[in-house]
């Protein structure tokens, strides 16, 4: 029973990009985060940092990056790179099915750059959550505690969907972490590694509706000693 609801929650999980207005309690939130601070970390150094927010702070921190957004001040890069400079197959065909499929269900036509761009700012306001989450990595650690924060981002996940919850991961924040610097007050050693919405989903919205496919196992992972 327990494998089927992990199964479940995990199933479940999608990027949603319109939230509800119901307030989520600060108290569910740290119980979502100390559960998933049992995800593995080598030698058990734990690299992740969660900077949480609601109501005011998450106001100023929105406030800040969407005026640098609405600006198009330029500058704004990544610390670490997310994407491949260039995009190959089969990543590439991936990418362009997800971004068309959730164009078409918001009525976004190829060329309509206002609208992508209108689409594409709602990423700064958390698509509305009632709580935002910063998370950030000290600068100096390497790749090793980047694959262990992996795994803990997606047990925050997990752990919310058990609670009814939906979340969205957002790495567009990492665009922006000049602005973000000092409206949160991060320290110089800290990197972000992402933004995450944290709310319950709008069951009427149409981009809520979408479910992206999955490659299955057998197109990915090779079987070999099995039964013989």
């Amino acid at each position: 029973m327990t494998a089927l609801v992990a199964d479940t929650a995990m199933t479940s999980r999608r990027s949603i990009r319109r939230f509800l207005p119901t307030p989520v309690a600060a108290e569910t939130i740290e119980a979502i985060l100390d559960v998933a601070a049992r995800a593995p970390s080598g030698t058990n150094m734990q690299p992740w940092m969660a900077h949480v927010l609601a109501g005011s702070a998450k106001d100023r921190l929105c406030a800040a990056v969407l005026a640098a957004f609405d600006a198009e001040e330029t500058g704004h890069k990544q610390e670490v790179q997310y994407y491949p400079d260039e995009f190959f197959e089969p990543f590439l065909s991936r990418r362009r099915k997800v971004g068309w499929d959730l164009y078409g269900r918001l009525g976004i036509a190829r060329g309509e750059n206002a609208k992508m761009k209108a689409q594409h700012r709602r990423n700064f306001t958390f698509f509305d959550a009632p709580v935002g989450i910063v998370f950030t990595i000290d600068r100096r650690l390497a790749t090793g505690s980047w694959l262990d924060y992996g795994m803990f981002l997606q047990n925050v996940m997990t752990a919310a969907r058990a609670r009814g919850l939906d979340t969205c991961a957002q790495a567009a924040w990492t665009h922006y972490h000049t602005a973000m610097r000092p409206a949160l007050g991060l320290a110089e050693s800290e990197t972000v590694v992402c933004g995450m919405a944290i709310g319950h989903a709008d069951p009427d919205a149409p981009e809520n509706a979408m479910v992206t496919e999955r490659t299955p196992a057998r197109e990915f992972a090779r079987f070999e000693g099995f039964g013989g």
